[in-house]
């Protein structure tokens, strides 16, 4: 019984947290970072009081830190499950570029509260994030992916490192234009960068 009772708890604990997470990312993406307080949260959440919230996060830093990991969580599994359906190192490389930016247009609200909180990210040391340090995983990721491609005689011979850079780079410059004025051109822009980097990516005298 001891263990089962254990079990409900372990739930309803994860439950709640996911509940004040959601509630997080849609306040700070509503009213900003500053303005988004635990008593803030709160009320979104419809929780009877802002403790509710201190006995699951050690505080704003612990709670935002939790954000960005659910939010990247969420994308990783949405890319890798399109990524792992092709077939060929073109493929994924398409599929990687496509669900990467359709990722970012169909979590609107996601994006803007990690936009926000972006600036006032630190690490369990109070230091804040560097932007390139905490792309490095997924820069490495596509090193991974291109030079995959290259030894199977897909890709062209190209720095994969200097690649996967300029593919991050494309996808993350499109992230802040969404939401700006005026609105970037999704499809012209998602057809752009993977018709870019599918053809830098192809070996010398293959035309697609």
């Amino acid at each position: 019984m001891q263990i089962k009772k254990q079990s409900r708890d372990s739930v309803t604990n994860a439950a709640r947290r996911a509940q004040i997470v959601r509630a997080a990312i849609e306040t700070i993406a509503e009213i900003g970072y500053e303005k988004a307080t635990f008593a803030t949260i709160t009320e979104r959440a419809g929780l009877s009081s802002p403790r509710m919230i201190s006995y699951h996060f050690a505080g704003k830093q612990d709670l935002i830190r939790q954000i960005v990991e659910d939010v990247y969580h969420a994308g990783a599994a949405y890319i890798l499950e399109r990524v792992k359906a092709e077939t060929t190192a073109p493929g994924r490389l398409r599929a990687y570029l496509e669900s990467n930016l359709e990722f970012l247009r169909e979590h609107p609200t996601d994006l803007a509260a990690l936009t926000e909180i972006g600036p006032h990210l630190r690490d369990q040391a109070g230091e804040p994030y560097s932007t390139a340090g905490y792309q490095e995983p997924s820069v490495q990721g596509v090193v991974m992916l291109l030079e995959e491609g290259q030894r199977g005689g897909e890709f062209g011979d190209f720095d994969a490192r200097s690649m996967a850079v300029m593919i991050r780079a494309a996808i993350d410059a499109a992230a802040p234009r969404m939401r700006g004025v005026p609105a970037l051109d999704f499809d012209a822009y998602r057809s752009t960068v993977v018709g870019t980097f599918v053809r830098a990516t192809q070996p010398a005298g293959v035309e697609q």
